[in-house]
C-alpha cells in the first residue's frame, strides 16, 4: 500500500491556507485554489504543516487519503511556483499561432483548429512550433495539454505531429521495397 497519505506538507510563507469545513482554500501571489475533500479525510494546520489523517481504517478511506495529500501538495506548489507543460509540432506546414487568447493550430486539416483556454491557463508560441502552456491547476495544464495534443497525435513512420517536449515516439519500419 502507498504511504504518500502519511507525509507531511510544508506550507511557504508566501501561501494562507484555511479550512471551512469540508472546504481547503490555498491562496498565495499567483491565485487562489479550493478544493473540495471527503468526510473520509481530516486535515490540520500546525506551525506551516498540514497533516492529513483517515477517520476511517478501510480501503476507500486509504486511496481518497493518498489522493487528497496528492492534490493538496499539487495546490500548493501551483500556487507558489506554477505547473508548465511543453509541446513541440513536427512536420511540415504544421504551425500554431495565438490569436488574443485562443490557439490556432494548422495541423494539416481543411480548417484552422482553435482552442480555448480556460481563464487561470495561459498559452504562448515560440518559433511556431513550441507551444507552452502554465498555470496553477496542474490538473488542467494537463488536461489542456493532452487536448491540444490530441488534435494531431505523432505517427509512428515518420513522426510527425504533437508531443510532448521530451517524449520518445517508437518509429516503426515503413514497407520494404523490391
Amino acid at each position: 500500500m502507498s504511504r504518500i497519505g502519511r507525509k507531511e506538507i510544508l506550507i511557504p510563507h508566501n501561501i494562507k491556507v484555511s479550512i471551512n469545513e469540508n472546504k481547503i482554500f490555498v491562496k498565495g501571489n499567483k491565485g487562489q485554489l479550493s478544493y473540495k475533500f471527503s468526510k473520509l479525510i481530516e486535515i490540520e494546520i500546525k506551525n506551516n504543516i498540514i497533516k492529513l489523517t483517515k477517520t476511517k481504517k478501510t480501503q476507500e478511506a486509504q486511496a481518497i487519503h493518498g489522493l487528497s495529500r496528492s492534490i493538496v501538495n499539487n495546490m500548493i506548489q501551483g500556487i507558489s511556483e506554477g505547473f508548465e507543460k511543453k509541446l513541440v509540432i513536427e512536420g511540415v506546414g504544421y504551425r500554431s499561432q495565438i490569436e488574443g487568447k485562443s490557439l490556432i493550430l494548422n495541423m494539416g486539416y481543411s480548417h484552422p483548429v482553435k482552442i480555448e483556454p480556460p481563464e487561470n491557463i495561459n498559452i504562448k508560441v515560440e518559433n511556431n512550433t513550441n507551444i507552452i502552456i502554465s498555470g496553477i491547476n496542474k490538473e488542467t495544464v494537463g488536461q489542456i495539454a493532452a487536448t491540444i495534443k490530441s488534435v494531431r497525435p505523432p505517427e509512428p513512420y515518420k513522426g510527425k505531429g504533437i508531443r510532448y517536449e521530451n517524449e520518445i515516439v517508437k518509429r516503426k519500419v515503413g514497407k520494404a521495397g523490391k
